[in-house]
């Protein structure tokens, strides 16, 4: 009787694994989910320099692509040229091919037809969107029209896309993807890593921010709120997260201007596990996320709010849909009016005047994320979507 194969997976994402960036933990859940399930996982990545090429991670082999071009998109497009020469060379490996990025889409849609595998597209991040806020040179460019319409190409042509929210799911909808061929799977959680935990809270009171420093993430707004907090109450702001130089320098700037050296830290993660100490040294926890297309349009699931929630920490954050997909405003969290510092200066002050009601919100929202958002419930909703593809093929 021969023996039964497991079925075999190509990840493809131009990301680093493992990294303290969102990106990376979502990544890991998913590897990790599909390994536990039974499948054999190839995650294709980029490369860092300092990682090894050929590796094991998650029990899932790991191979990372390293290029020596200095710019962006020849990077990006040099990954998926690697990813291309992988997959003509062990395409008949694999049952089912999962993509995060266009840079590697395109040629695993191009050759699908040739190997038989399926394809499922999981769009975080469209570039056609988000390059422009990193480099500001491309905004109305004919190369960004290009890659727009590469993406809508994709999305069309992948047999299966995944999303992490409804605003996501009603973007790809807009460019021609059916909605049969959509399933959401937001965000989570690992319970034993973000969790409450009894630590000493500095004095002043820390204000945190915890992701990107991304121009879409509204650390603007922040600092123009921050001035309006101290005029009334005592704190300290910790930024804490990897940008750009020029990203730096333009908060840095700031920061100056405004006299705010003495209030305010800035300082990258060392890692993933590193974050849940920072989060439950804070008074309040921030995600000033900015009224721009790549919130409001493409959408996106913050996952800093649900790990703030998860450590039962009190939330603000900016009153968007794709917040509102995850937290209620006054029940769970304090919502404020994207892009407006008097707004946000309201809620942080609400959170820090009246720190036992405070708590009793943060509470009732923690329990709601350990119960429906984590990253088990992300997997088991992933593994339906395989296991429909692979039945499918």
């Amino acid at each position: 009787m021969p023996v039964k194969r497991h079925p075999s997976i190509l990840y493809s994402a131009f990301d680093v694994v493992p990294s303290p960036k969102g990106a990376s933990t979502h990544i890991s859940a998913f590897v990790r989910g599909l390994v536990r399930s039974g499948f054999a996982v190839t995650l294709l990545t980029a490369g860092d320099g300092c990682l090894p090429e050929e590796d094991g991670y998650l029990g899932a082999r790991m191979l990372r692509f390293c290029s020596a071009e200095t710019n962006y998109l020849d990077r990006a497009l040099s990954f998926g040229q690697a990813v291309r020469g992988h997959i003509t060379a062990h395409g008949q490996d694999y049952d089912i091919a999962h993509f995060r990025c266009i840079w590697s889409g395109v040629h695993l849609l191009d050759l699908k037809e040739r190997f038989g595998y399926r394809t499922l597209f999981e769009v975080n991040g469209l570039p056609g969107i988000e390059l422009k806020y990193h480099f500001p040179a491309l905004r109305g460019s004919p190369t960004l029209d290009k890659i727009r319409q590469q993406e809508t190409a994709i999305l069309l042509k992948a047999d299966h896309i995944i999303c992490p929210s409804a605003v996501t799911a009603a973007y790809v909808t807009s460019l021609g993807a059916t909605l049969h061929r959509i399933t959401v799977i937001p965000n989570g959680i690992d319970p034993e890593l973000f969790a409450p935990q009894p630590l000493p809270r500095p004095q002043p009171p820390v204000i945190l921010y915890v992701g990107t420093l991304a121009a879409w993430q509204g650390l603007e707004i922040l600092l123009e709120a921050l001035p309006l907090v101290l005029a009334k109450r005592s704190a300290q702001l910790w930024i804490v997260g990897k940008g750009r130089k020029e990203r730096q320098k333009s908060l840095l700037k700031i920061i100056h201007k405004n006299g705010l050296e003495p209030y305010v830290s800035l300082r990258e993660a060392h890692g993933h596990h590193t974050i849940p100490e920072l989060v439950n040294q804070a008074a309040v926890c921030v995600a000033p996320l900015a009224f721009n297309d790549r919130n409001v349009t493409q959408g996106c699931c913050p996952i800093k709010i649900l790990e703030y929630a998860a450590c039962a920490r009190p939330v603000v954050a900016a009153n968007l849909p794709v917040v509102r997909e995850l937290a209620r405003d006054g029940a769970e969290a304090w919502l404020f009016t994207p892009d407006d510092p008097d707004d946000l200066a309201r809620c942080i002050l609400a959170v820090l005047e009246d720190e036992p009601w405070a708590q009793n919100v943060a509470d009732a929202y923690c329990r709601r994320v350990h119960e429906q958002f984590t990253w088990k419930a992300a997997q088991k909703r992933l593994i339906r979507v395989y296991r429909e593809l692979l039945s499918e093929r």
